[in-house]
């Protein structure tokens, strides 16, 4: 906006000193459409810059699957993943599973999981390998799938 902004006074002055602008008691109105069409010009740009040409990449970016919304399959294979892993985490001891959901949920480094637990980071750091080890074999002793392979 600042860029607009001073863009707009500069073309306002230039335009004055070359003796192009006519007095005609519309000013404001003349440097709000300069105004006006700079900003315009600004999201013209912008949307053209952002713009994906297939033509210009050899790899047909159009037919990537990871670049794709997914299938309702996909949806909904992943939403049963997801809760078969909320059901493995709530089967866990309260030590591992607090480690666990603090890390992946609360997004919490091992030291401040340490800190609030009261445990060395060496502790919250074997809980939360202990917790993916169970929850690996209660996975695959209940025949649970998690992946999407």
């Amino acid at each position: 906006t600042e860029d607009i902004f001073q863009e707009t006074f500069v073309k306002v002055i230039m335009t004055i000193k070359q003796g192009r602008y006519t007095e005609n008691g519309k000013f404001k109105a003349w440097i709000t459409r300069i105004a006006h069409n700079l900003i315009i010009d600004y999201f013209r740009q912008e949307r053209s810059e952002n713009t994906v040409s297939n033509d210009e990449v050899e790899v047909d970016l159009f037919n990537n699957i990871k670049l794709c919304d997914g299938t309702i399959e996909d949806n909904i294979v992943r939403h049963q993943i997801l809760s078969d892993v909320k059901k493995l985490v709530k089967h866990l001891p309260d030590s591992q599973r607090e480690v666990l959901e603090m890390r992946y949920y609360q997004d919490l480094s091992f030291k401040e999981i340490a800190d609030i637990t009261g445990v060395s980071i060496n502790t919250a750091l074997g809980r939360m390998r202990y917790a993916i080890l169970n929850m690996r074999r209660m996975a695959e002793e209940n025949s649970i799938e998690l992946s999407m392979a």
